[in-house]
């Protein structure tokens, strides 16, 4: 049960950094975004390729940070692919989102998600193959791991937590000790009121798009660092968002942060009482759970 516990918070802070933008761009533009969770896969891909590019032009970042599987290709390769993930939701609303969203609802809005989720998907696909890849070259430093009596922990897994709070405190910071920062958060949890008060809607939906992007390119970074990356991470992970943003409540960067963890050690400790196969059941029970108790969620707001 610790194993079961440590893994959930481990994949808790991946969860986190994903369901961030989701909750902030489903707050503002009222729809659920089913492509969100493929922002991930974009981050993941755009590593693995800067990844691969940095090692080429520079062999000597090629080589790994202490025990991890993380180099210091792979370390540059992580900014730069949150600058192009942000760039690309971006791009994403204004070729798609901004324009269903002129001429139609909320519904088609929905229905729009899907199909960029699956455009992206194929995509990636096509170019890089439906077969899962790693970022390590060394399987020996892919397959490294710390042992302690009750636990079995790798690495990159202890970098990726550790990597995920420091963000997570970075963007808390701005939240809260910034203009900018009351603003995104005034934005994020009512729109309408703080256009009233004169702050640029437009400008901030743009960089939330940003600011979500980038993020989500961490997770997927992180994810693919103890794990495997392929075309379909996206659609493993969406579900777990999901849970993870109704959990925390709509619109609340804090409560995503809150139910990314939640949802994280509930999924990892259902695996105590449950067969494997059964465990991406859960997070969809969790959602269930919630929306009958609280619907609003943990810090969701009351609506009269």
């Amino acid at each position: 049960m610790i194993q079961n516990l440590v893994d959930g918070v481990l994949v808790g802070s991946i969860l986190s950094l994903g369901a961030i933008g989701l909750t902030m761009a489903m707050h503002m533009l009222r729809f659920a975004n089913f492509s969100h969770a493929e922002l991930l896969s974009i981050g993941a891909y755009s590593a693995l390729v800067f990844d691969g590019l940095f090692e080429v032009i520079y062999p000597a970042l090629g080589s790994a940070i202490g025990p991890l599987s993380l180099t210091w290709a792979l370390s540059l390769a992580i900014i730069l692919s949150m600058v192009i993930t942000g760039a690309s939701a971006v791009l994403i609303d204004r070729l798609i989102f901004r324009r269903v969203r002129a001429k139609g609802g909320e519904l088609s809005m929905v229905f729009a998600s899907f199909g960029v989720a699956m455009i992206i998907r194929n995509i990636l696909g096509l170019i890089f193959g439906l077969g899962s890849q790693l970022y390590s070259k060394d399987i020996v430093f892919a397959m490294a791991i710390s042992r302690d009596p009750l636990l079995l922990i790798k690495p990159d897994q202890v970098f990726s937590l550790v990597a995920a709070l420091i963000i997570m405190i970075i963007l808390h910071l701005i939240l809260s000790r910034t203009t900018f920062g009351y603003a995104l958060r005034a934005v994020a949890e009512n729109p309408t009121l703080a256009q009233v008060s004169g702050i640029n809607l437009s400008r901030m939906i743009l960089l939330i798009w940003i600011i979500g992007g980038g993020l989500a390119a961490a997770a997927g970074v992180f994810y693919g660092l103890s794990n495997q990356i392929n075309p379909v991470l996206g659609r493993d992970l969406v579900l777990p968002i999901f849970a993870a943003t109704i959990v925390g409540g709509i619109g609340s960067v804090y409560g995503a942060v809150l139910g990314g963890f939640l949802v994280g050690i509930a999924s990892n400790l259902a695996l105590v009482v449950l067969p494997s196969g059964y465990s991406p059941s859960v997070p969809f029970l969790i959602i269930l759970a919630v929306l009958m108790v609280r619907p609003t969620g943990l810090f969701g707001e009351e609506r009269l």
